[in-house]
C-alpha cells in the first residue's frame, strides 16, 4: 500500500508540475516576444518536456506495480482515452516547440529578430489547444480510478 501511495503521490505531484509549466507557457506566449522571452519559452517548453516524461514514467509505474494491478486498469475503456488524449498532447506539442527551437535559431544569428505576429498567434492557438485537451485527462481517470469504465 506504500508503494501505491508513493506512486500516487509522484504522479500527481509530475501532473501538477506539467500543468505548470503548460500554464506558464500559454501566459509567455501571449506577451510580446523579445530574445529574452524567446529564450525563456524554450526552457519552459524543455521543462514541459521533462514534466510529461515524469507523468508518463510515473503513469507505467502504477499501471505495473500500483495496487489495483495492470488487468483493471487495462480492461477499462478510459485507460485508452486518456493514452490518446497524451499522445495527441504531444503531437501538438510538437508544433510549438519546433518553432520556440527556431526562433532562438534565428535569434543567435538576427538579435534583432521577432517572430511574426501571425506566426505567434498560431503557436498561442495550438499551445492552448494542449491545454484544453490535457485538461480532459483527469476526468477520464477519475472515471477510470472508480471502475465506470469496465463492461
Amino acid at each position: 500500500m506504500w508503494l501505491d501511495a508513493a506512486l500516487a503521490y509522484f504522479h500527481f505531484i509530475a501532473i501538477f508540475t506539467l500543468f505548470g509549466f503548460l500554464t506558464a507557457e500559454a501566459m509567455i506566449i501571449r506577451r510580446p516576444l523579445d530574445a529574452d522571452t524567446i529564450r525563456l519559452l524554450g526552457r519552459v517548453d524543455l521543462w514541459y518536456f521533462g514534466a510529461a516524461m515524469v507523468v508518463l514514467l510515473t503513469g507505467l509505474l502504477r499501471l505495473g506495480l500500483g495496487a489495483k494491478g495492470a488487468d483493471f486498469y487495462l480492461s477499462s475503456w478510459p485507460i485508452y482515452v486518456k493514452i490518446g488524449l497524451f499522445l495527441l498532447v504531444a503531437i501538438v506539442s510538437i508544433y510549438p516547440t519546433m518553432a520556440f527551437m527556431r526562433w532562438r535559431g534565428m535569434l543567435e544569428r538576427d538579435a534583432a529578430w521577432r517572430p511574426p505576429e501571425a506566426e505567434r498567434a498560431r503557436y498561442r492557438k495550438l499551445v492552448m489547444a494542449e491545454v484544453h485537451l490535457a485538461a480532459l485527462i483527469p476526468l477520464f481517470a477519475v472515471i477510470m480510478a472508480r471502475g465506470l469504465g469496465h463492461a
